[in-house]
């Protein structure tokens, strides 16, 4: 099914399943349009075979993931945490993406479009990362006027078809993108290719160029892309970090510490990959204690443990259908 929006210039299309929903946007952003789809937990897990195949092809696009409580089918509605770790690990090989945490209805508009901006940037797989409270959230949403938002289109061929090499990167190591039925006739593969997209399955040397290069063109810009949000960390000797909607429950938890004294700061993730790890070492240095509320049994604290050192680190884990209070957290964090 397949229904026609004039008025942005777009369409909404009704797949299948997740598989073919993945499918279908890496053929449509190849056809020249921007292109997202949707899920939660189980249909993300579908969808990660054609991920890798979006990363492998340096393919611009975006999968929002509602994030709810599992493993497998779970508790479907109830909210959860607990895809964090596989929207970085979830397909085979190494390659890399970037994801967003949004903590509020206004920021999964804002971060929708950054998504976008980002994918379209550095042309690979782009993920909002929010929660089932957030997705079921209902607070005010400002809209802004088109000519203030601000949209990033990919880069596209400065030479003719005959001259073009398709995965060509840059100063930046992002290759310009042709689109397909424009008269660029190249292909597109998940297989080991050289520049020119001809497959090199059996080149070692190929191999690692290429995947050397789709990952550094994240992690050599990874300074550009990474986003937090700090709040009283100048004289904090205790943070909290923390992502989606438990940032607003440890938000309240800092505030109120402060009322009873305690120096407490709060380190948002927005951005979840790559993961803000020379952010998280710069302020485990100025504090004496992390705690890393999560609504899973403890994934991304890992990742804050290896950038701050594990003795610094109090994992906050919680499962089921409820977030952190302010309370639990300020119970942890005065403890």
């Amino acid at each position: 099914m397949s229904r026609r929006l004039p008025e942005v210039g777009g369409a909404f299309v009704q797949m299948e399943d997740e598989i073919a929903s993945m499918a279908a946007i890496i053929g449509a952003s190849y056809a020249g349009v921007k292109s997202m789809t949707a899920t939660s937990g189980p249909g993300f897990s579908l969808m990660q075979e054609n991920i890798g195949l979006a990363a492998m092809t340096e393919t611009p696009c975006v999968v929002v993931d509602v994030m709810r409580a599992g493993p497998s089918t779970g508790q479907p509605t109830k909210t959860g945490q607990q895809d964090v770790m596989q929207a970085k690990w979830g397909s085979h090989g190494d390659y890399e993406v970037i994801a967003l945490a949004p903590s509020s209805v206004q920021e999964m508009f804002d971060f929708t479009i950054e998504a976008f901006n980002l994918a379209e940037t550095y042309r690979c797989p782009t993920f909002v990362m929010t929660d089932e409270i957030i997705g079921h959230l209902m607070e005010r949403l400002t809209i802004p006027a088109p000519d203030e938002i601000r949209i990033v289109n990919r880069k596209r061929p400065t030479k003719p078809p005959s001259e073009y090499l398709p995965f060509l990167g840059g100063a930046d190591l992002v290759p310009e993108m042709a689109t397909f039925g424009e008269g660029y006739r190249f292909y597109a593969t998940g297989l080991t290719h050289d520049e020119t997209g001809h497959v090199q399955a059996d080149s070692p040397e190929a191999q690692s160029k290429l995947v050397k290069r789709i990952c550094d063109k994240i992690r050599k810009n990874a300074g550009a892309i990474t986003k937090v949000e700090q709040a009283f960390l100048e004289d904090a000797d205790t943070c909290i970090i923390a992502y989606g909607s438990v940032a607003r429950s440890a938000m309240s938890a800092v505030v109120e510490g402060r009322a009873k004294g305690a120096k407490l700061g709060l380190l948002r993730l927005i951005t979840l990959w790559p993961f803000p790890e020379d952010i998280v070492a710069r302020v485990a240095d100025q504090v004496d204690r992390i705690i890393v509320p999560e609504m899973n049994y403890g994934q991304l604290v890992r990742e804050v443990e290896r950038s701050a050192g594990r003795r610094k680190v109090t994992s906050i884990p919680k499962l089921g259908d409820a977030l952190h209070t302010p309370e639990d957290i300020l119970a942890q964090a005065l403890h």
